[in-house]
């Protein structure tokens, strides 16, 4: 039986946060590579695993289903914004406009990405997301909801496996070397999870916090995972 639906005083709120730290961390991000300890990487993946923060404590507290409407939610934004940066760089801007010389090329490095890049980010983000949220909450059922490190980190080390697997092949593979390409795809995942479990005390606060305003705490035993069903 479904479960009846009720209100929630700060769901919206995690579903903006969601969706803002995504179209950032996407948007933003992967402009530039940073080195730290010698090590590079791309600054999207400093932030981008806050989305998956924010995807656990969707699924902890209040369920598959509602992580579902929301990750969709996400996509759709994805999508939207994507197809806006298409929009705005490809208008042949005004010659009368004297800013638009420095303007225009800017746009085109920022927001010109090709599109084998904008397809591998949207696939790699959906599916790792639903494996997220799958594994944490099935994880949680098995756990009986204990040891909630262990599906935060856990769910992490496989929903940005998915991810990486799928973005850096779909975005890179034949203008990148073998070597290069695996050894970019396993730092960045580790970047990725590290962050998370940094994260991991934050996580916990947040999660208690909701879990006690909203009393609210859903086990999904009977949930269907159908990824595509949109009902909560």
């Amino acid at each position: 039986m479904p479960r009846p639906a009720r209100s929630y005083r700060f769901l919206d709120f995690i579903v903006g946060g969601f969706v803002g730290v995504l179209l950032c961390s996407n948007l933003i991000g992967p402009g530039k590579v940073a080195v730290a300890f010698g090590i590079s990487f791309g600054v999207g993946n400093v932030f981008f695993p806050i989305s998956y923060i924010f995807g656990d404590v969707l699924t902890e507290v209040y369920g598959y289903a509602q992580a579902r409407r929301v990750i969709w939610i996400g996509f759709a934004m994805m999508v939207f914004a994507s197809l806006m940066s298409l929009v705005v760089v490809g208008l042949e801007p005004s010659p009368t406009e004297p800013y638009n010389a420095t303007i225009q090329p800017a746009l085109q490095v920022v927001f010109g990405n090709t599109w084998r890049v904008v397809l591998a980010s949207m696939l790699g983000f959906v599916v790792g997301d639903f494996v997220n949220s799958y594994v944490l909450a099935r994880m949680k059922v098995m756990t009986r909801g204990r040891w909630l490190w262990t599906r935060t980190i856990g769910s992490t080390i496989l929903g940005q496996g998915f991810d990486s697997a799928i973005f850096y092949p779909v975005a890179f593979a034949g203008l990148w070397s073998s070597d290069e390409l695996v050894s970019v795809m396993l730092t960045n995942w580790w970047v990725k999870v590290g962050v998370e479990a940094l994260m991991t005390p934050v996580t916990y606060w947040v999660v208690n916090a909701l879990k006690r305003a909203e009393q609210e705490d859903v086990m999904d035993i009977d949930t269907n995972f159908n990824p595509f069903r949109l009902d909560a």
